[in-house]
């Protein structure tokens, strides 16, 4: 089952800023500056932390994991805009 998740960072260093920003752009639609919405299953949620976990420093850096709820659920609905409306991108599958 795909979850939704929105993802956002407070990292301390310019170069794991674009570290973490480039490792998300692989998992998510960027949303702002430093947040990302994320469709993942269980193992696809294990493999970004276990990523991003090697980039950043734990004693200075934050990356908050917060789940929306299952993406056919009231996950669409969690996110309201002021403003510009959000458009996700529409996702399919790559192979390399």
């Amino acid at each position: 089952m795909r979850v939704v998740y929105t993802v956002t960072y407070d990292v301390a260093d310019n170069k794991r800023v674009q570290k973490v920003f480039k490792k998300m752009k692989n998992w998510g639609d960027h949303l702002q500056y430093s947040v990302f919405l994320c469709h993942l299953n269980d193992k696809e949620l294990a493999q970004m932390k276990g990523e991003l976990h090697g980039i950043i420093k734990h004693d200075e850096d934050q990356i908050m994991i917060i789940r929306l709820g299952p993406e056919n659920g009231n996950a669409k609905k969690a996110i309201e805009t002021i403003g510009r409306t959000y458009n996700p991108t529409s996702r399919s599958a790559r192979v390399f």
